[in-house]
């Protein structure tokens, strides 16, 4: 582990006991690590955690749709952590509901959460990797960005204009050696709520947040000749 001084700091952005959860324990064993979501009280037991097993952590309670809560968020991370080197954008909203089911609200919400927090949080720290020459930016995407449920009428639009702002994102950046790259999860992912809607599923059906969180790694890691901007993670027995 690197000494406070030296360790490169890497945001992870919507933290729950799922998919967040992994990320920050698997990037914490080499980056200092910012936990951004809107749930103090787990965030808190979260950072901890990673405190407790050598990691450093600081957690910050902010709603990502809000560009005040934001800009105090990354305020904070670089006046106590540094600038960001890798920034995750993991966080999202998903309601199930077809056209006549799905409320204005809902589908601003969802949006809010799923696109403009993304933008909002590049924003706050592309002028530093530009400045140092690095860094990476990594989107949390869904089967909905590319292939749709009917009932997806929020959530779908939502992963859609994700995934076209980072590839926007990914030309406009990346010749200046900024990696983005959007992941599309192609399947449940294990995690308390999986479980409990669906008590029937069975292990080998789901995606493991630790397994999806090691792809993200290998994302933030690539040789900059060969970078994969977008990329599918599914089980083995998922159909596509």
């Amino acid at each position: 582990m690197e000494s406070e001084t030296q360790q490169t700091v890497a945001a992870i952005v919507g933290v729950g006991p799922g998919l967040g959860a992994a990320l920050a324990r698997r990037f914490a064993q080499a980056y200092a690590v910012a936990l951004v979501a809107r749930s103090r009280e787990y965030l808190d037991r979260l950072a901890a955690e990673i405190v407790g097993a050598g990691g450093r952590a600081l957690a910050v309670s902010a709603n990502v749709a809000s560009e005040d809560e934001i800009s105090g968020a990354f305020e904070r991370i670089r006046a106590e952590l540094g600038p960001v080197e890798i920034l995750v954008y993991n966080a999202a909203m998903r309601p199930v509901g077809r056209l006549m089911e799905t409320r204005p609200s809902t589908f601003e919400n969802t949006w809010r959460v799923g696109v403009l927090g993304a933008f909002l949080c590049s924003q706050q720290v592309v002028p530093a990797m530009l400045e140092r020459g690095r860094g990476t930016i990594l989107f949390t995407g869904a089967t909905a960005g590319t292939k749709p449920f009917p009932s997806s009428a929020a959530f779908g639009p939502a992963k859609f204009a994700l995934r076209g702002l980072a590839q926007v994102m990914a030309r406009d950046l990346g010749p200046r050696k900024i990696h983005v790259a959007y992941a599309n999860i192609d399947g449940a992912i294990d995690t308390p709520f999986i479980r409990e809607r669906f008590p029937s599923i069975k292990d080998e059906d789901m995606l493991r947040p630790s397994a999806i969180a090691e792809t993200y790694w290998h994302l933030a890691h690539q040789d900059e000749s060969a970078w994969t901007q977008e990329l599918d993670v599914r089980p083995f027995k998922e159909k596509f």
